[in-house]
């Protein structure tokens, strides 16, 4: 016995175009997107990190009371027979200032 498509047909067209839309829109959005950049000194600096985790105040900061915080991981995981290299690092600065009303 035949299978009935006819009643499947409104549902699979809407679905293709949801599809259709949803690609589109996100081609548009890619194109669109800021490709942004990437600071070599910044990649420098996050290299030369230490591992673990650090928090300090400079001592030629300290009328602004500035304070730094620094953090790097570095682990290898094996997962299934693959292998993956975990590098992890962040640079942080808060400075609080009091400003005159």
């Amino acid at each position: 016995m035949p299978l009935p498509f006819a009643p499947l047909l409104p549902i699979a067209l809407r679905l293709g175009a949801v599809a259709t839309t949803t690609w589109a829109l996100a081609r548009i959005m890619q194109d669109r997107a800021h490709p942004g950049r990437t600071d070599q000194r910044a990649e420098d600096a996050l290299d030369d990190l230490d591992e673990g985790l650090t928090l300090h105040r400079p001592a030629d900061r300290a009328e602004d009371r500035q304070t730094n915080a620094t953090a790097r991981l570095r682990r290898v995981i094996r997962l299934r027979g693959q292998v993956w290299e975990l590098d992890a690092g962040l640079l942080a600065r808060v400075r609080l200032r009091q400003r005159p009303e």
